[in-house]
């Protein structure tokens, strides 16, 4: 009986995954939309199988979203989330073994997850703005805010299964032409899905999984060329090929309209392939004091703009610390200068979350530094940026000098319309923004003040009339007069 519930369950991950590779196969045209999403809950959890979507059939964000409710409705609402940088319904076929090639497969852990499962979720085909929004609709569902997690941090949080959580676990994801090193990602993000389920496994807390990513990993001439090398499909080859020209036109149109708008691009530092710095400015200032008097020099046009490439030697960045180097050259009569900006991101108990601070903002001119501190002040979620309207050591500051001796007491910086990441960077965008700006500005102060005078004049009014006395005496017209002595 048992070899029999073995083999039943090997048969159910293998259907899956074999559908998923045949839907990549039939849905050549439009792969470049979509993304696979996987939902099953922890062993010894029995939910009710939703019915999966008709084939050929492409589920958006509402579509989505009854999905994922009826799931947390009926099942755990301890939500783990695997989020990948890209994946296609491809990465099934090529290397989930779908074909009977299970020794080579790159998802032992997935499929033994899907096995164990009493009702799992196969959606094939979702739009990828409809996984970007997945964050957002757990969120909202579980009334909880997202823990950016990984396994050694994981088996420090202790869940209950009666208060919800999102735990959300980023993966990457290799691109190229060396479809070995594809394959090697893709086993190395299945040995860290193994390692959260076991630890979940271990604290005997019921949940529920979902293995999604952000964007497609194979653009449409690529599967239209699998498609017809597979089944010689020349129609739909050259419908594949007819709508990429046309979004190609449509990116051509909007970089174009970027590009008369005037805003351009942040400053962007890669380690390897990957983006893991990010900096935009509307203005970026520097100034020194001379002989009484603040001499200025505008670096923005040296640092953005269409064809600027500033030079960013000496950055560099890991998952703790990060550091972006800007080099200039006869900058306020200065041969070398550079602007440093160094960050570090920590986890801190008392939040359950990580963090990234602005430590140090660094001038280094001839081999003079002036350092300002900008930790206490400059500070966001480590999977945010961080965005303020000015950040000064003049006028409101933000950055202070780190001594009474130092440099840059001398120097006064000015950056408007400032954002910065240095952490969980993806697709080369910007994050969400914490934003600096506190809860009480100035038009909350108008208006609270005005209000408060409103109801002071309305107190008095109040207290005025319930002053007034009525008479207490009245002349009768049928007794005799009133009379009112009057003495000089």
């Amino acid at each position: 009986m048992a070899s029999l519930e073995t083999a039943l369950h090997w048969s159910i991950s293998t259907a899956l995954l074999v559908f998923l590779g045949l839907f990549g196969a039939l849905k050549p045209g439009s792969c470049d939309e979509q993304v696979p999403l996987l939902l099953w809950t922890s062993e010894g959890v029995s939910v009710a199988t939703q019915a999966p979507p008709t084939a050929g059939h492409i589920m958006g964000q509402q579509q989505l979203a009854s999905y994922l409710q009826k799931a947390l409705d009926e099942g755990p609402r301890n939500v783990v989330l695997f989020l990948q940088d890209k994946m296609s319904i491809e990465d099934f076929t090529m290397y989930g073994g779908a074909f009977g090639n299970k020794q080579d497969s790159a998802f032992p852990n997935l499929e033994g997850a899907l096995r164990s499962s009493s009702s799992p979720l196969v959606l094939p085909a979702v739009s990828w703005p409809a996984s970007n929004a997945v964050i957002g609709q757990l969120q909202d569902q579980l009334e909880t805010s997202p823990l950016y997690m990984d396994p050694e941090t994981l088996s420090q949080l202790r869940l209950n299964a009666s208060s919800p959580a999102l735990l959300i676990f980023r993966l990457p994801y290799g691109i190229g032409t060396d479809l070995m090193s594809a394959k090697e990602i893709l086993s190395g993000n299945d040995e860290v899905i193994g390692q959260v389920l076991s630890v979940m496994k271990t604290q005997s807390v019921p949940y529920t999984a979902i293995y999604t990513a952000l964007r497609p990993s194979r653009e449409a001439a690529a599967a239209s060329l699998s498609m017809e090398a597979g089944l010689a499909g020349g129609r739909s080859l050259l419908q594949a090929r007819g709508g990429y020209r046309e979004r190609e036109r449509e990116r051509e149109r909007q970089r174009r309209i970027k590009e008369k708008s005037k805003v351009y691009g942040p400053v962007e530092f890669k380690e390897g392939e990957d983006t893991c710095i990010l900096l935009w400015a509307r203005v970026l200032k520097v100034s020194i004091l001379r002989s009484g008097s603040w001499e200025e020099h505008d670096l923005t046009s040296s640092t953005f703009g269409e064809g600027v490439s500033p030079r960013l030697e000496g950055s560099n960045c890991d998952k703790t610390k990060a550091r972006l180097v800007l080099n200039y050259e006869n900058i306020l009569g200065h041969r070398s200068f550079k602007v440093i900006f160094s960050m570090s991101q920590r986890h801190y108990k008392v939040s359950a979350r990580r963090w990234f601070t602005l430590d140090t903002v660094e001038l280094e001119y001839d081999g003079t530094k002036a350092f300002f501190n900008g930790s206490r002040t400059i500070y966001a979620p480590a999977e945010y940026s961080y965005r303020c309207e000015s950040v000064t050591n003049f006028q409101w500051p933000l950055l202070v000098p780190r001594s009474a001796k130092d440099p840059a007491n001398q120097w006064r910086v000015l950056f408007k319309d400032f954002q910065i990441q240095g952490f969980n960077v993806t697709n080369g965008d910007f994050s969400y923004a914490s934003d600096c700006a506190g809860f009480f500005s100035p038009g909350i102060w108008m208006g609270l003040v005005t209000s408060l005078l409103m109801v002071l004049v309305l107190t008095y009014g109040l207290h005025m009339i319930m002053q007034l006395h009525t008479m207490d005496r009245f002349d009768d017209p049928k007794g005799p007069a009133i009379s009112v002595p009057q003495t000089e």
